[in-house]
């Protein structure tokens, strides 16, 4: 097969290496990939966002498959635009993809097909949210209902944090029409898990589960980013409690989408809140989340291409994926100053060392070729060292041993990814 994958970032290194090892790939394009993905595919010279640029691209290198990895392309309508060639897409349409591109509709779906989720109100009139924020009462959460790169989310302590939040997305505009509406919702305690499966518009097909870490630095201190590691599986995460999370939040979504003619196909990742009533949807993304890819294609032991073209194709309900029982570590090495102000253009050295180890890959994030042909810097989450362990601490060990070999003076990582869980307390089952 022919097949083309939308993206430029670790999520898509990850995919495209998966892909590269199929016997059934016989062409693989990456638009517009960077110096890693260069290894493993044709990269080709449009951005993630230009949909005419990727009909054109198709419709001239007849590709059979498109693999569509950052978000929004898919709320932007990719999809729809190269099913219209005739193309297979793994992603969701425009319409399926306002699980994610629209904070109120998620809400609003799970409240009409009792998914469960917070309390909420949809908002265009800060001085209405100001009013719903002393009915909710505090804390609570403020959300832009487009997209916002991760800026559009703050948790509000007190009542004038909230009024902040209000005036800078409503009154102000600081995040454009991402935040003309906004979603106020309470704002839920327990532990945090993520849920992923391939969906084919009505099998949910489970993936191994994993744990991101968010924070830039150390004991989960510092601004958020866009992740800063990631850990498969999640030790926290026991069986019975990832089988109620696909019972109660995973399947009902997969059919709440179909029930109301926007059927879902792609890869379906619920943020889940384990509280003492259950677990309870905190957001959707439709997309593989990054770097949690990086582990989990580190994992996947089965051929991925026949699972995306089985979810295109809507026959997952006969389909099954093999994975490796080892644990899956991922260290993200980004510029300093980074998720703020950073430098690009630095070189990066001893990337070529790790490359005969079997258990250790680097998947590139932000990186280019610079005019001397090495790798350089190019954005601020720039590599994800992964590595695989017959235990926590074994990956652990391989994953930052390999980081030592990389020489790059401007980067930065965190130290403990992965620390707590060398000897985890059992997590308590949701059931």
């Amino acid at each position: 097969m022919r097949v083309l994958v939308i993206g430029g970032g670790g999520r898509e290194h990850a995919l495209c290496w998966a892909l590269a090892a199929s016997p059934l790939t016989t062409e693989l394009y990456c638009a517009p990939g960077n110096a890693g993905i260069a290894r493993e595919a044709v990269r080709v010279d449009f951005k993630a966002d230009d949909i005419d640029a990727a009909v054109h691209f198709a419709r001239q290198q007849r590709i059979d498959l498109a693999v569509i990895g950052p978000e929004a392309p898919l709320v932007a309508g990719m999809t729809d635009a190269l099913q219209k060639l005739g193309v297979k897409v793994f992603g969701p349409t425009q319409e399926a993809a306002r699980l994610e591109g629209s904070k109120g509709f998620m809400k609003d779906l799970c409240a009409r097909h009792g998914i469960p989720t917070g309390a909420y109100r949809r908002f265009t009139d800060s001085q209405a949210a100001r009013a719903y924020v002393r009915e909710l009462g505090v804390p609570l959460v403020v959300k832009a209902d487009g997209l916002a790169s991760g800026k559009g989310v703050t948790v509000c302590n007190n009542h004038a944090d909230a009024d902040e939040a209000i005036d800078a997305l409503l009154d102000e505009g600081i995040l454009g029409e991402a935040g003309s509406e906004i979603v106020i919702e309470e704002a839920l305690s327990g532990h945090e898990v993520s849920a992923m499966a391939l969906v084919d518009g009505e099998t949910a097909l489970m993936l191994p589960s994993a744990l991101d870490y968010k924070r830039a630095h150390d004991g989960d201190d510092g601004p958020n980013t866009g992740g800063m590691g990631a850990i498969s599986p999640n030790p926290w995460l026991d069986e019975a409690t990832e089988e109620r999370i696909r019972r109660e939040i995973i399947q009902p979504t997969v059919d709440a989408m179909k029930a109301e003619g926007r059927p879902f196909v792609g890869l379906l990742y619920a943020g889940v809140m384990l509280t003492d009533d259950g677990p309870q949807v905190l957001e959707f993304n439709v997309r593989f989340g990054d770097p949690e890819a990086q582990v989990l294609m580190m994992r996947l032991m089965s051929d991925l291409l026949p699972a995306l073209v089985a979810a295109c194709d809507g026959v997952l309900s006969t389909f099954d994926l093999r994975w490796f029982t080892e644990t899956a570590i991922t260290v993200v090495m980004a510029a300093q100053g980074y998720p703020w102000r950073y430098k690009k253009g630095e070189a990066i050295a001893g990337l070529q060392s790790l490359s005969g180890d079997q258990d250790v890959m680097v998947f590139h994030s932000g990186t280019a070729v610079g005019e001397d042909g090495h790798t350089v810097s190019a954005g601020g989450r720039v590599l994800s060292v992964t590595a695989l362990g017959n235990s926590v601490s074994e990956a652990r060990s391989r994953v930052y041993s390999a980081i030592e070999q990389i020489d790059w003076p401007g980067g930065f990582y965190r130290r403990d990814i992965g620390s707590e869980a060398v000897a985890p307390q059992p997590m308590r089952s949701a059931d």
